[in-house]
This record gives C-alpha cells, structure tokens and sequence, in this order.
C-alpha cells in the first residue's frame, strides 16, 4: 500500500481531512489491531438455504422432502446450527453487529436462525423483502438493535431493458446509525450469476452495476461524505467490467476521494491471492466489500481500510480438494448428494472503527 503521502504536511491532512469532498487525501492505513471492531459486518452466501415447504409462487421443488435432494426438517436445522456456528466464530467474544446473507429463501428461516439458536439471547432484528428470483432466493440481512439503531431500508428492483421477462434478486438498501451515531448506508447484493457462460450473462450483472451506482450517486451528491458500504455475491470479480466499469469501484488507493468508492476486496487479494469461492482448481474473489472513500479517511470517526477485511477460511468451512488438490468450501451439496457442509461459498467480514 501506498506510504509516500505520509510525508505530507500535518496542516494539509487537517484541512483534507474537514473538506475531503474537494480533493484527494492520503491514504494510511493503520495497524492490525489485536481486537475486532466496534462494528463488524459480515457478508455470506449461505448456498440455497431453502424450508422445507413448497411455495407455489416459486421453484422450490429441488429443496422439499420429495425431491431427489431429499431436504427434510433434519438436514434444514443442521444447516441452521452451522450457520450458527460461522456467525458465532466470526464475531468472537461477540456475534456481529450486521450479518448480510444471499440465497435465503424466505424471512422464515431467519427467524429460525435468530430465535431458534443460541443467537436468540441478542435479539437480532430482521431486514428481508422478497424478491422475484424464478427460485425465490432472496438478499437480507440481520442486525443487533442494541449496537445498531435502523432509519430506513429498501428493496431496489432490477429490471432488464432488453429481457423484461428476466427476474432476478432485489438490491437490499440498509440505512442505520452507530452507537456514535455515525450513518452507514448498506447495500447488500447478489448479482446474476454466470450461467450461460460470463460473456453472454456480463450485461446483466452490467446493469444490475449501473442501477448500484446510480443510488451510490444519489447519496454522495447530497452527502460527499456519505458512509457507503456495498457487500455480497457478485458474481464477478473486482477487474470485471461490471465492478471496475459499471460501479466505478476503484482497485488503489494511491488517492481518496470521499465521493468515491473503493474496493476493498481487490486490494485484499493483491496481499493473499485468495477468494471465496473455488471453480475447479482457481479461487474466486466473488464475494466482496466496497466502501466509499469517507470511510477510508482516518479522522478518529467511523473508519475502516483494507487491512481490516477477511476471508473466513476457518478449518472446519473447509475439505480436501481431491480431485485438484488443495481444499475448497466444505458445501451442503455436491450435485445431488448430500455433503452435510456449510456451504460453496466463505463468508467475508469488515471491522469499522469508531
């Protein structure tokens, strides 16, 4: 990472530092701290976390007791207490203040997780809306109200110009105040995936970008200095046209500006070359965060950087890989065996500090 700037003199980072929507700043992270965040947000695709009853307004029939999978009430509540487990890991001595899901099917097997588990005692609320994916999995997120006061949210629709008949996951809008009473915007996503290969199916996950991007806009125009954190599966990697291009999420930090937003999962795998989801014998980085530059401006309010992102690559979300060698997530499914794992994906997790 970039260290020149620090030479710069302490009155102009002061004056940075109070008008940042004018110019660049420097960029200096600080050093890994021993201990988690005041606020850590967690994002994972928790691979098809379907109940076990038919909805007749979606396609669910691959998740019911009949199916060739034969997902019944055993294999959903062991789901469940895994993703107790990951959460409980993740935050340590404490849950996290935000946790962010894709490939949930309902509001219903969130309320499962939160009051059926021993996360139960921190009274997690639920943010969900329910979107018009063909499969009807769903973005949502849950969050402490003890650390985490909620203003707002949303459900922003994605529409194809030139494939009306095209449905796909809803953008979950998230906005909410810090026990300092900082506001964070949040944008949880899942973009549309590759099927089909990544060229044909690259100009949907465009305008799913450019839909992203014109609400980001929106926010940094009355606000410069707006707190954007934008996470999830996006079925794209941070080069990718629709990341780089269409978002404009930048991969350096050479320069902040604090209407800008960076993405702070590409610099990660400049540092570790690792990702989150494995296709063959590659890791993907599909699974990220973006934040805009305010966040990036170390003034001893709401700050995060690069350095404090993770993958969670904890041995027991993990197996040998025999067939390519090295390990890969351990998942519920292979095809339509049932694995008993967790999933295909690894969660990834953001501290801020305060």
């Amino acid at each position: 990472m970039n260290t020149r700037n620090k030479y710069i003199a302490p009155l102009m980072l002061l004056v940075v530092g109070l008008f940042c929507s004018t110019g660049p700043a420097s960029y200096s992270p600080r050093q890994t701290p021993d201990k988690r965040g005041n606020i850590r947000i967690m994002f994972y695709n928790v691979e098809n976390l379907f109940d076990t009853k038919n909805d007749s307004l979606t396609d669910d029939d691959e998740f019911l007791p009949e199916s060739d999978k034969k997902w019944n009430g055993y294999r959903y509540r062991e789901k469940i207490m895994h993703l107790f487990k990951i959460i409980a890991a993740v935050g340590e001595a404490q849950p996290p203040e935000i946790v962010c899901f894709a490939e949930i099917e309902n509001k219903h097997v969130l309320d499962e997780l939160i009051k059926n588990t021993p996360l139960e005692k921190y009274r997690y609320e639920i943010v969900h809306y329910d979107s018009p994916d063909s499969r009807g999995i769903d973005v949502g997120l849950i969050f402490r109200p003890d650390r985490i006061i909620q203003i707002a949210s949303q459900s922003i629709r994605i529409s194809f110009s030139d494939h009306p008949e095209r449905k796909t996951r809803d953008i979950l809008y998230f906005k909410a105040l810090t026990k300092n009473s900082d506001t964070l915007h949040i944008f949880v996503n899942h973009w549309p995936s590759r099927r089909g290969g990544q060229y044909a199916s690259n100009p949907f996950r465009l305008q799913v970008a450019q839909r992203l991007k014109s609400k980001t806009d929106s926010l940094l125009s009355l606000n410069p200095n707006a707190n954007i954190i934008i996470t999830g599966d996006f079925n794209d990697e941070p080069q990718d046209e629709s990341l780089a291009a269409g978002l404009n999420a930048k991969s350096n930090t050479d320069s902040i500006l604090c209407a800008s937003l960076y993405n702070l999962s590409a610099m990660l795998y400049e540092t570790c070359h690792c990702g989150t989801y494995r296709y063959r014998a590659q890791w993907n980085m599909l699974d990220q965060f973006i934040v805009s530059g305010n966040l990036l401006i170390d003034k001893k309010q709401l700050y995060t950087c690069a350095d404090y992102l993770h993958i969670a690559r904890f041995d027991f979300l993990l197996e040998e890989d025999q067939k390519y060698g090295g390990t890969r997530p351990y998942r519920t499914y292979q095809g339509p065996v049932y694995r008993g794992g967790f999933s295909d994906h690894l969660p990834v997790y953001l501290d801020l500090f305060e």
